[in-house]
């Protein structure tokens, strides 16, 4: 079955059904098309490949010429298509006319103050602005509280402006209490109104809203309801999101069937059985926060360190006593494969592959951008191997850590650092001494990003796992350390910190320094992956499992040499 979006609602119509998906720049992107070999077939209504592309250039110029005359108006309405073209996931198409856009949004509300009236629209010039690293100060929500810092009487029956409030509040920075208190005022206010007007047409909106807050998701992987009124763009954005749809369906499956070939090819799942076989699971990752089409290679070369990390993850949990697991990250250490001969042959056979991974991943990152990396990268992989041993020391010695002591490490163990590290030097962006040195020390950016995803993990993770299990977890850790503290409350207490660690990202995102904007939008995304990635009530698969299932079952009857078995295996 197709992945769905609800798309354009309204207060007068109920939301479209479609699906959605991305491409590239006009001429650029079909010239990155025809590269790609992406494969537009033929759906039976006598619109080929060519067709298509034509019509999806025709669109994208229609578009952009639109986006254009909105930012020369200097509208509320350019705000409005904004919003509604990166909730579609086609804002890399725009990136010029965007930053225009806001730009000018920005330099007026330095100059002139806030233009608008209404809640909604002061709401997501905030958010927007935000979003993309303008700071704007949440004293602009002022004339929209009480006396008593609260959110005024006369607007909660404006449910457009608190939706878009509740969603502004997410971009939050710590010290903004007035915005969080509005925020949950809304989220309580939006859920009681839901219960009370259940058969609302904003129903389906509102309940979209607060379970999938804008800024803490992916637009391509999560559904979309956009109200908008009458716009007459609303259809060139429609039709395009459709024909990206297919354009990048047919890319993702050539991205997968090379995952799959260069996993079978390496062999890892015949030498090590009891390791993990979820290349297609492992891609999802690099898929999701790298959605720009021109970034194929980078999507494809991603997968095989993160791969490495799931495969010694398991190696450590498995297999292999403290003696072996310290020569092993000796090894790593002295970066030599003589290191690993007295090794058991699953750490030698694994050796030899992150070996020749990383070296070949650093030659390639060379010849692209005249950087070689390789100190860097084993830096990182040191780092991540001593943070499982220690964690295979804790569980050998049947040791709790402190909650604090389990983070620290913890953070580490997500291996969140060594990927954005190999991401920062493929893209080749901010390639300099101080960046380099900056990736190295493990910058905030990156903990704030593994803080996030290692709380939400263990907390989403360990609902049906109790808390005296052999398993670490910070809630295990915290309940051990507060023995008093019931598990209700230990989780309201990781919930605060997840919200903490959000709010440090936001202001990361809006602290001007040396690390390209491209860096922290990737940081974001792997930020907002943990509950796109996993599903944790055991019976329903995740978002992008849905999605990765529609592209092979829709592509079965065109493309069954993509497919193997063996290779979705975690769809089983």
């Amino acid at each position: 079955m197709a992945f769905c979006h609800p798309i354009f609602a309204s207060a007068n119509k109920p939301p479209i059904m479609y699906s959605p998906n991305k491409s590239s720049d006009s001429k650029s992107r079909l010239i990155i098309a025809s590269k790609q070999n992406i494969h537009i077939f033929n759906n039976g209504n006598g619109n080929g490949k060519e067709s298509i592309e034509l019509r999806h250039a025709k669109i994208l110029e229609e578009v952009k010429l639109l986006l254009a005359s909105k930012e020369r108006k200097n509208t509320y309405e350019g705000l409005s298509m904004v919003d509604s073209i990166q909730r579609l996931g086609i804002g890399y198409h725009f990136e010029e006319e965007i930053e225009a856009i806001l730009k000018s949004k920005h330099l007026m509300l330095g100059h002139q103050g806030n233009g608008y009236e209404e809640l909604s629209e002061v709401a997501l010039q905030f958010r927007i602005l935000r979003q993309e690293g303008y700071f704007i100060s949440a004293d602009i929500f002022g004339k929209f509280l009480d006396d008593k810092g609260k959110l005024k009487h006369t607007l909660f029956e404006d449910i457009d402006g608190l939706i878009a409030l509740f969603e502004a509040s997410h971009l939050s920075i710590e010290g903004e209490h007035s915005l969080d208190e509005a925020g949950e005022f809304c989220r309580k206010y939006l859920h009681g109104w839901m219960s009370t007007f259940h058969d609302h047409l904003l129903v389906k909106v509102v309940n979209q809203t607060l379970q999938y807050p804008i800024h803490k998701s992916l637009s391509r992987f999560m559904p979309t309801c956009l109200q908008l009124e009458n716009a007459g763009w609303t259809s060139s954005l429609h039709e395009l999101s459709e024909i990206d749809t297919q354009m990048i369906s047919y890319l993702h499956l050539k991205e997968i069937s090379s995952v799959s070939k260069w996993w079978k090819e390496l062999g890892l799942a015949n030498d090590l059985k009891f390791a993990r076989n979820e290349p297609i699971k492992w891609y999802m990752w690099p898929m999701a926060c790298l959605p720009d089409p021109r970034f194929s290679e980078e999507r494809t070369e991603l997968t095989k360190p993160l791969s490495l990390i799931y495969i010694i993850d398991d190696i450590f949990d498995f297999h292999g006593n403290i003696e072996e697991l310290s020569l092993f990250t000796d090894a790593v250490k002295r970066w030599d494969l003589a290191a690993v001969e007295q090794l058991p042959d699953c750490m030698k056979v694994c050796f030899k592959v992150l070996y020749d991974i990383t070296n070949e991943f650093a030659f390639k990152t060379q010849v692209k951008h005249g950087w070689n990396p390789i100190v860097t990268l084993t830096k990182s992989w040191l780092r991540l191997f001593n943070a499982f041993l220690q964690e295979a020391k804790w569980f050998a010695s049947g040791h709790v850590p402190e909650a604090e002591e389990y983070l620290k490490n913890g953070i580490v163990s997500t291996g969140v650092h060594v990927i954005l590290v190999h991401a920062f030097f493929f893209r080749g962006q901010g390639l300099t001494e101080e960046n380099v040195t900056l990736m190295e020390e493990f910058p905030s950016i990156v903990s704030t990003t593994a803080t996030i995803l290692r709380l939400c993990d263990d907390l989403e993770g360990d609902k049906d796992v109790k808390c005296d299990g052999n398993d670490g977890s910070y809630l295990r850790c915290y309940m051990k350390e507060h023995p008093g503290v019931s598990d209700e409350q230990a989780r309201e207490h990781i919930n605060q910190r997840i919200s903490d660690a959000w709010k440090q990202l936001n202001r990361e995102c809006m602290t001007p320094n040396s690390l390209p904007s491209s860096f922290t939008k990737l940081c974001l995304n792997a930020a907002r992956m943990v509950p796109v990635m996993y599903s944790y009530d055991g019976n329903s698969p995740s978002k992008l499992e849905e999605y990765v299932k529609s592209l092979i079952y829709r592509s079965s009857s065109m493309q069954k040499s993509v497919r193997s078995d063996s290779d979705y295996s975690f769809m089983k």
